[in-house]
């Protein structure tokens, strides 16, 4: 193979690792151990929408740059079926909801409707555009719509779960910690566009959930609290939850225990921690992510899964979803002056700040033992080379 030949074939397997949720220090090292199989010392700089590669092979160099849009998370390039990707859907949410307090079945039902249409819309929308952002805003605008009818149908309590549960599956987690990855490793323009990118994401399912409740005069309160529930119920929910995100993310089967396993066990953790030592929701995450990165970590090493995707499918339901949501109708409401209250103010500062709260110590909690484990890693193969 000539040398223009080798390096295409280096650049096209880092892009797609690069567009399917590969973190980006995984992605690098398989760059490396792939080129150095071909004779080249290969160099790739990701940056938001491309990937540049420079390889050397003696004196001859070369560089080359192509298109990679990292807004995916597929880890094995085999998408579910049209049905299975609904049918997660509506359990995840059912499970989401079940976490969050839900008490009634017809309740549930509405939820797995919702949520399970919301995907089906979301994969219709992929044919016709190749907006990123339309897809969540359609299925959270549809979410908005049925929750507001489940209000003025009596089928909705104050917590809203009909109208929140189906569009937290909406939530772009794995971005979240790929953009906290990159910004702990100095990669300050790539991980601030991750970031940003989820921060849309959630902007534009916030701005469709709000609409469609506001299109039946029903708003979205910003102070109701979730229902206690017990730990059994929390975890296999919890496990539930997990299993459903690894089929978004077509999850090899052979791997699908260790996501659910770590998942349920990271969630009764917290739950103790927040039910018996009456711990903040932000600690309690905190501890039960750095407990699911201490385990998944290696085991994402063994399997060459994206890090990203079995860990936040193994914390999932710990997303503040709800508390962005809830924030973003606060700041709605706020920008009424006629609805301006101490209240809501109050309650739009704590939801907000104690969002920032739980991602921060989640981002933490997954990605320092990750960065600890990798480091030992890379030490114990140059100590072996």
């Amino acid at each position: 193979m000539t040398l223009a030949e080798r390096s295409t074939l280096v650049l096209a397997f880092a892009r797609v690792l690069y567009v399917n949720g590969q973190s980006t220090d995984e992605m690098l090292a398989a760059v490396v151990r792939l080129g150095a199989t071909l004779g080249l010392r290969a160099t790739i700089i990701p940056r938001w929408g491309e990937l540049e590669l420079q390889v050397e092979d003696g004196h001859a160099r070369f560089v080359s740059v192509v298109d990679g849009d990292p807004t995916g998370v597929d880890m094995r390039r085999a998408a579910s079926t049209m049905w299975i990707f609904a049918l997660a859907s509506g359990v995840a949410a059912v499970a989401l909801a079940v976490l969050f307090g839900v008490q009634h079945l017809r309740a549930a039902a509405v939820i797995f409707l919702s949520a399970g249409t919301g995907a089906i819309v979301r994969r219709r929308l992929a044919h016709y555009s190749a907006n990123i952002f339309l897809q969540p805003f359609c299925a959270a605008l549809l979410a908005g719509i049925v929750g507001a009818l489940a209000v003025v149908y009596d089928f909705s309590s104050m917590l809203r779960l009909v109208a929140v549960c189906p569009c937290m599956v909406l939530v772009p987690g794995p971005h979240v910690l790929n953009g906290a990855l990159d910004l702990m490793k100095g990669r300050i323009h790539l991980g601030a566009d991750r970031l940003i990118f989820a921060g849309l994401v959630i902007v534009a399912i916030s701005t469709g959930l709000l609409v469609g409740l506001a299109l039946f005069g029903v708003s979205l309160p910003v102070d109701p609290p979730g229902r206690a529930v017990p730990v059994w119920q929390d975890m296999i929910a919890a496990g539930l939850a997990v299993a459903c995100y690894s089929v978004f993310f077509s999850t090899p089967r052979q791997m699908l225990a260790w996501p659910v396993a770590v998942g349920m066990s990271a969630h009764a953790l917290r739950w103790v921690a927040l039910s018996v030592f009456g711990l903040s929701a932000a600690i309690g995450a905190f501890l039960a992510c750095l407990v699911v990165g201490l385990i998944l970590t290696p085991v994402a090493h063994r399997w060459r899964m994206p890090f990203a995707a079995i860990g936040f499918a193994s914390v999932v339901s710990m997303m503040p979803g709800v508390l962005l949501f809830r924030m973003a109708s606060g700041l709605v409401q706020l920008a009424d002056s006629s609805h301006t209250t101490l209240e809501i103010v109050t309650a739009t500062f704590a939801d907000s700040s104690t969002a920032v709260l739980i991602i921060l110590g989640m981002s933490l909690g997954l990605t320092v033992p990750k960065m600890v484990l990798d480091s030992l890693v890379e030490r114990t193969a140059a100590a072996g080379s």
